[in-house]
């Protein structure tokens, strides 16, 4: 597979980490490298480049990328591994601190468009979504054909933010009574008979946020998130900052609270003359509101529509 993905936010991005030659960056999310191109260039030749990615096919690809065409390179330590396992990771690393973090959330081009990943509902494929495609954690299969009706129903209305979670819930239970449900185009089809037609008509595919919830179950990404942006916050260096891309509501609100946390300063009662907790801030808040595309970004880039992005400097 030819790994391509253009890059979100890439000009945003870049403007908002403030790296320079000499820093370490750790992109948490590495992909094609198409952020991390760009970055390298700012880093080189005496920064450090660490990026982490469950998948094969993208840190091989990334590898050819960051070395195609570059005068001078920084030291580049490529690792396969989750962002939820960030502190094990940056110990492999043998990195003493970072001064700037990427993550960058969801799915990428690349593996939406490879049919056999099973993360589109476009094309028929067998139903896996896992992101490390050789790991032996249990694909989307094994959920839909395992997990009782209320824990389907579950999962799909609060990962997947789908009102019609119970209908699809009962009618994934009912088909596969009769076959194993194994592939996304059969999913598809139960999903599509189980909401009303007139609901059918706007909102998109009708399978968009079932599939989003299964590879949200498949891959424990709101999980992993929420650890691996605690571990970024806990590596940086004063002065440091963290970027984060999200492209849901789910992702995005873990994103906030985990930086709001992070940024709150004394708990005590209010009415307490002197504080008692102790507790200091931790980063400042750099994105009031997130960043956005803009306009000619989409027009260029129809997957970058949903894209957030938020920033917090370490204190």
């Amino acid at each position: 597979m030819e790994y391509r993905h253009t890059p979100v936010l890439l000009a945003e991005v870049t403007q908002q980490l403030t790296l320079h030659d000499g820093s370490i960056f750790v992109d948490c999310t590495l992909g094609g490298a198409g952020h991390t191109k760009r970055i390298a260039q700012l880093i080189a030749p005496t920064g450090i480049l660490v990026g982490i990615d469950q998948d094969d096919a993208a840190l091989t690809a990334a590898a050819d990328t960051l070395r195609l065409g570059q005068q001078e390179l920084p030291t580049i330590v490529l690792l396969k591994g989750n962002f939820g396992d960030l502190d094990e990771l940056l110990l492999e690393a043998r990195v003493p601190y970072v001064d700037g973090f990427l993550m960058d959330l969801g799915v990428s081009s690349p593996q939406l468009d490879h049919v056999g990943r099973g993360f589109t509902y476009q094309e028929d494929a067998p139903l896996d979504m896992r992101m490390d495609p050789s790991s032996s954690q249990p694909t989307a299969a094994d959920i839909v054909n395992t997990y009782s009706e209320a824990e389907l129903a579950r999962i799909i209305r609060e990962y997947g933010e789908e009102r019609w979670a119970s209908r699809i819930a009962a009618f994934i239970v009912a088909a596969r009574g009769a076959h194993p449900i194994t592939s996304t185009s059969k999913l598809v089809e139960v999903v599509k008979a189980a909401i009303p037609a007139s609901a059918r008509r706007t909102g998109g595919h009708p399978a968009r946020r079932t599939f989003q919830a299964l590879r949200i179950e498949v891959n424990h990404e709101l999980e992993q998130l929420e650890r691996g942006v605690r571990s970024a916050i806990a590596w940086l260096a004063p002065k440091g900052r963290i970027a984060v891309i999200s492209y849901h509501s789910l992702e995005d609100g873990i994103v906030r609270d985990v930086f709001r946390d992070s940024a709150q300063g004394c708990i005590c009662p209010p009415d307490l003359p002197v504080c008692r907790c102790g507790r200091e801030p931790v980063v400042r808040i750099v994105t009031k509101r997130p960043i956005t595309p803009s306009a000619e970004e989409i027009d260029r880039n129809p997957r970058s529509r949903s894209a957030k992005l938020r920033i917090a400097e370490k204190r």
